[in-house]
């Protein structure tokens, strides 16, 4: 019988010492300080459901992930995929400074990450504020790219 290995790659975690999760958007976008740098940001699309029951299902799908298996997020703009590592232990697939990476969590915090998705889920006035933020970056694209 083979075992899952154990994974000694640092990852996010709820309780870190330096923190890394910004915050989460209004439209549910995941602004993480990586490997707790402030001035290195990226943002990763979140859950967003219509429903508790979505939420739910979305729940249960995460936490039947077995390694080496997906759940994908779909967005009407972007969207991610989770990828499970070994039992805990989640890549999320995202871009600093243009380069490809891949961003580690262990289960609890990307349960509480897709928990925001609540149709409930008051964002905090930091959380607003990075909702403008965003705003502001998509008005200072060029509007059309030839």
């Amino acid at each position: 019988m083979m075992t899952q290995p154990f994974i000694l790659s640092p990852r996010y975690r709820l309780d870190d010492e330096l923190p890394w999760l910004e915050g989460v958007d209004p439209s549910r976008r995941y602004w993480i300080a990586v490997n707790g740098n402030q001035q290195l940001q990226v943002i990763i699309p979140g859950l967003c459901v219509s429903s508790v029951q979505e939420l739910k299902e979305a729940i249960l799908q995460f936490r039947s992930l077995q390694p080496q298996e997906i759940m994908t997020i779909k967005r009407v703009v972007g969207g991610c995929s989770i990828h499970c590592i070994s039992e805990n232990c989640y890549a999320i697939q995202g871009r600093v400074d243009g380069a490809l990476t891949w961003h580690l969590f262990d289960k609890e915090s990307i349960e509480s990450l897709l928990m925001t998705s609540h149709p409930d889920w008051i964002p905090s006035p930091q959380d607003l504020e990075l909702g403008r933020k965003a705003l502001q970056m998509a008005f200072e694209q060029p509007a059309y790219v030839a």
